[in-house]
């Protein structure tokens, strides 16, 4: 599971709850974004430095506590910009500075490439994917043999089986996923091997899929 030679990707779990906390940049500038800065803020930015990479921006695949934690801390210590969906935006705007909300399919620039936001709506009305090329940051909406919760306030089976089915299962087979936490027996996998292993990726129609993931 080869990465573009022109991409940093460094995956790192952090944190009581298996998360895992990514920085995603250019190789070439060592422009670098933090996805998710929830957990030891102090080992991300000793990280950054120790690799010699400059923190440009924050991409939030959602707002949920486990994910944003320690996007304040990391604000302060780093004046970039936060994006997250604009569906979610509005949730922590009143507590934090420099969030800036992005549209499905949005391209941000970091460095010299650019990472598309695909909106994935089902564990939040705003969870959204981050994609370059074969890689897929895929936060809380695919784990590797798994996907996000859908009983939690926001949360919808229906919008999940239509994120799953309609956007990430059309991607290339060849697309390397790289989940939100590590709850998987491998921390990254190919699109083509969930097909094949994933449970919530392998059901015929939504309603086998709402039988399984909420036993309705």
């Amino acid at each position: 599971m080869s990465i573009p030679q022109e991409l940093i990707l460094k995956q790192m779990e952090l944190g009581p709850m298996e998360n895992f906390q990514y920085f995603l940049g250019d190789a070439r500038s060592k422009e670098i974004a933090v996805v998710d800065p929830a957990w030891d803020v102090d080992h991300l930015c000793a990280e950054a430095k120790k690799n010699g990479y400059k923190i440009t921006g924050v991409l939030l695949t959602h707002g949920h506590p486990d994910h944003v934690n320690g996007l304040k801390e990391t604000l302060s210590r780093h004046d970039v910009p936060a994006y997250i969906s604009r569906h979610e935006a509005p949730f922590l705007k009143p507590k934090h500075k420099n969030i800036v909300e992005v549209e499905d399919r949005q391209k941000i620039k970091i460095g010299g490439i650019e990472i598309e936001c695909l909106l994935t709506p089902g564990h939040t009305p705003g969870c959204q994917c981050f994609l370059y090329k074969n890689v897929l940051i895929s936060g809380d909406t695919l784990f590797i043999d798994g996907c996000g919760r859908c009983d939690l306030p926001g949360s919808d089976p229906r919008e999940m089986y239509n994120s799953l089915y309609k956007v990430i299962r059309g991607l290339p087979d060849t697309t390397v996923i790289y989940p939100g936490h590590n709850y998987g027996p491998t921390p990254s996998a190919t699109l083509a091997s969930q097909k094949r292993t994933n449970l919530y990726l392998t059901c015929a129609d939504i309603e086998e899929f709402l039988s399984e993931r909420m036993g309705v």
